[in-house]
């Protein structure tokens, strides 16, 4: 029965861990993107 709770626990840690770091990544290369887009065209959006 341990066992089945540490497996348990193990996998919601990484699913956390692993959705966390999804979506640090995808801040970044939205954060990324956004600047590469106010770089390109100042003109426009001002």
């Amino acid at each position: 029965m341990k066992k089945w709770i540490k497996l348990i626990g193990f996998i919601s840690l990484t699913t956390l861990l692993s959705g966390c770091l999804v979506t640090s990544a995808v801040s970044t290369v939205v954060g990324t993107a956004v600047d590469v887009v106010d770089a390109v065209t100042p003109d426009i959006i001002d």
